[in-house]
């Protein structure tokens, strides 16, 4: 039953560890997210640049996913072309064996543990202001110290292998296999990692095992190779139901891990010997001499060297692959061909579900929302080419079941993004990212609802070309230079959406234009009024051109509506 029980609070620890890194990651990427995407956008302007800033920024938020969702995001958005993605996914690679670093040279030497409850409390300090960045300041502090109290009791918990030693017979069976032993283990680490989706938490087991004397530093080193693996499995089914260029960065950190374990194994031996020869150089003992080091208690050589391991494994291959950017850009195109050319009428940002933080969500929300105006303005594009078309049969008919076809899929995209808004609004969220879903709720009916006017606008046609009905030349010339200011006003809509609510200065530019449609719509009302009143012939055609001007007007009014809705949210932010 004691054996049970200490397995099972071996899993509770490892638990414990994976929660405050998630928390602990988590609460980095609110505190500095805005920033940390900045500068991604920013500095990757040569491969040095890619990887540095890869390596930087997941250094800091201790997460290569999140790193790596962002780089995708960037590149489904034209920020970040497919082949600077490469160079920071490799960074990111790099950046993320800061981890094992941090766990060697904190978890074990230093009992961190010893404070973790003190952190607690003054996390819980900060999580009681009313600051939203103050509290994003204390899930910080809580998350640090639940990382190092999982560290803690997973040592406390891993079984004494003196007290059992009929456990360690089987795991030294395993190691004297050869080289097939350096691939069991390879595939346990690889395992591991799926099963935790963390290669972080899989470092930390090979550490504790490592360190405790469960497995020696050969088989460790081939379960950070696994890790390597499995991590890329992991992202390939994140990315599996998501976009294509999402998929394109999966399988670009595939060929580079893959790549990297290949070479490592084919050297595997030498590559040992060159991370023994680094740690002895540095001051260690030689991570070969077990029983030397079992004698000493020097057992945090043994830490140092897995760590190097990882962080070699990494640093090496990056140079290696670096200079083969562009061939890894065109084996991930060949390996994802390009979908049917419908992008446009199909949801591109939010294909792969709910992302790491609420932040990295309505990041990819808004992208989804401006990639939807877009859809908007095609449709209404599509209408206003209809004018031309309304005695021509041939011509009018597709076009007119384009624009039907159109108001179906505006339709949908409210639905798909309102799902995606409100899974969101479940997670633990913000003051600003609860305004940020209400604001972006309001601009989603506003879209779907151009989407029905844009659709009325052809049906009212359609209905005049079924009673041969035609508008004169000066009519059809006045509710073109309508459409006009209508496209412009769209435009503009576009790009205050574009900026959103933390680039954006003020919405004049859509109040100026919305002034502009009501003044000249007044003008067409009063001009139609005059003429009904001396030609009785034109109330038929008059009711036509007095519905269409009415669309155009609600248009205007839902476009006002959706620049307010950013303003709104822009003079609430503070």
């Amino acid at each position: 039953m004691s054996v049970v029980l200490s397995v099972l609070s071996l899993i509770g620890a490892l638990g414990l560890f994976l929660f405050g890194m998630t928390m602990m990651s988590e609460a980095l990427q609110k505190v500095a997210g805005d920033k940390l995407r900045n500068i991604l956008n920013a500095m990757t302007s040569n491969p040095l640049k890619r990887i540095l800033t890869g390596a930087g920024i997941t250094a800091i938020i201790q997460s290569s996913s999140a790193t790596t969702v962002m780089v995708v995001s960037f590149v489904s958005a034209g920020l970040l072309s497919l082949t600077q993605s490469v160079g920071v996914i490799m960074g990111a690679n790099i950046g993320t064996t800061v981890t094992a670093w941090l766990i060697a040279l904190l978890g074990f030497k230093a009992d961190i543990s010893i404070i973790s409850l003190p952190l607690i409390g003054v996390g819980f300090f900060f999580m009681m202001m009313k600051r939203q960045k103050k509290k994003n300041i204390g899930e910080l502090i809580i998350g640090f110290a639940l990382l190092f109290l999982g560290l803690s009791l997973m040592k406390t918990f891993v079984p004494d292998i003196n007290s059992h030693p009929e456990a360690l017979a089987v795991v030294t069976r395993w190691t004297g296999w050869g080289f097939w032993s350096i691939l069991t283990f390879v595939g346990i680490g690889t395992l591991l990692t799926i099963i935790l989706q963390s290669s972080s938490a899989t470092m930390a087991l090979t550490l504790v095992m490592c360190n405790f004397g469960w497995i020696p530093f050969e088989m460790a080193a081939a379960m950070v190779l696994g890790e390597n693996i499995g991590t890329t499995i992991t992202a390939n089914i994140a990315a599996s139901v998501a976009s294509t260029n999402a998929k394109r960065a999966a399988r670009a950190h595939s060929i580079f891990n893959l790549f990297g374990v290949f070479w490592v194994l084919i050297l595997f031996h030498p590559f040992l010997l060159l991370v023994s020869k680094i740690i002895v150089g540095l001051g260690g003992m030689d991570p070969f001499d077990m029983e030397i080091i079992r004698a000493t208690g020097k057992t945090e050589t043994l830490l140092y060297s897995v760590a190097m391991v990882h962080t070699l494994f990494n640093v090496i291959n990056s140079g290696l692959l670096v200079g083969f950017t562009p061939l890894i850009v065109k084996i991930v195109k060949w390996l994802v061909k390009n979908k049917p050319d419908d992008e446009m009428v199909r949801l591109k940002f939010i294909e792969g579900g709910i992302l790491s933080t609420a932040e990295l969500s309505l990041s990819q929300a808004a992208k989804e929302i401006e990639h939807f105006t877009r859809i908007v303005k095609k449709q209404f594009i599509y209408a206003s080419e209809c004018y031309d078309l309304v005695d021509d049969d041939k011509k009018f008919e597709p076009l007119f079941n384009k624009v039907e076809k159109y108001e179906e899929i505006t339709d949908n995209i409210e639905l798909e993004i309102a799902k995606y808004l409100q899974h969101i609004s479940e997670t633990p969220l913000s003051k600003e990212s609860s305004n940020r879903i209400q604001s972006m709720y309001t601009i989603i009916n506003e879209l779907e609802s151009i989407g029905d006017s844009n659709y009325n606008i052809v049906r009212i046609l359609n209905r005049m070309n079924a009673h041969h009905e035609k508008f004169t030349e000066d009519r059809q010339q006045k509710l073109i230079k309508m459409s006009n200011l209508v496209l412009r006003d769209i435009n503009v809509m576009i790009e205050n959406v574009s900026l959103g609510y933390s680039k954006i200065k003020d919405i004049n530019n859509a109040k100026t234009i919305e002034k502009s449609i009501n003044e000249y719509r007044n003008i067409l009302k009063e001009d139609h009024m005059n003429n009904i009143s001396t030609d009785e012939n034109l109330y038929m055609k008059g009711i036509y051109y007095m519905d269409l001007i009415t669309e155009y007007e609600r248009i205007g009014d839902y476009l006002i509506n959706i620049s307010e809705a950013i303003e709104e949210l822009m003079n609430r932010k503070d």
